[in-house]
């Protein structure tokens, strides 16, 4: 039988299968759209996670058989009700936001979701917050999803607060492809440290696939503390 002519990845094709996986994998329900509605309704950047993502982080939760959950970067919650759901009961996430509108949206967003009772939104910049979590049981799950000029400080934290066999997620990885190149600006540079961070920090077995989606060209790192 003779395959169909492949066809190149354009943006528009690449929409078209985004929704298609989207529509067939993905359920979403009124507090998860609800949670993303209220960026635009805030004035807050529309740069949550897909509902893919969403999906994958949620998936990657239970399969690690998380029970304890470092987020950093909160945004409007999107990201933290799909983990908040992936926890057994006793579960918790916590999750850090530094700008306190972020905050308080993402408050009303996971008590509209149902999963406050196992979310605490931290206040705060993450280097002020993380040295705060030392010392408490270690978390199983961690997802990295914040200025990517500290995503080396964030991983050095993802690994002192973890256990081995924790999964680590960084996002925004690839940049639209601008992680290639070495002259384009502190993000790509922190996004670059981080990664060969992984590279070379024997605390770190990790690999990263490649995204195409609603968000455009970009793509996550998946680590596990060794």
């Amino acid at each position: 039988m003779a395959h169909p002519a492949p066809h190149e990845p354009t943006s528009d094709r690449w929409s078209a299968v985004d929704a298609y996986l989207t529509s067939t994998l993905v359920t979403h329900d009124d507090a998860l759209t609800a949670s993303i509605d209220s960026l635009t309704e805030e004035g807050m950047p529309e740069i949550e996670v897909s509902p893919l993502t969403g999906k994958l982080l949620h998936l990657l939760a239970r399969l690690a058989g998380a029970h304890r959950v470092l987020e950093i970067g909160t945004l409007g919650a999107y990201s933290t009700i799909w983990l908040a759901r992936a926890l057994p009961d006793g579960g918790r996430v916590v999750t850090i936001e530094a700008e306190p509108h972020n905050a308080a949206v993402a408050r009303r967003n996971l008590e509209r979701a149902g999963v406050a009772d196992r979310v605490e939104v931290r206040e705060g910049r993450g280097e002020d917050v993380l040295p705060t979590l030392s010392g408490t049981e270690p978390f199983d799950f961690v997802f990295i999803d914040a200025d990517k000029e500290s995503n080396t400080l964030y991983l050095d934290w993802a690994a002192r607060l973890g256990r081995p066999g924790t999964v680590v997620v960084v996002d925004n990885i690839v940049r639209s492809g601008h992680v290639v190149e070495t002259d384009a600006g502190a993000q790509i540079d922190g996004v670059r440290a981080g990664l060969e961070m992984l590279q070379g920090d024997p605390r770190f077995d990790a690999t990263a696939l490649q995204t195409l989606d609603r968000k455009g060209w970009d793509g996550i790192a998946i680590a596990l503390l060794v």
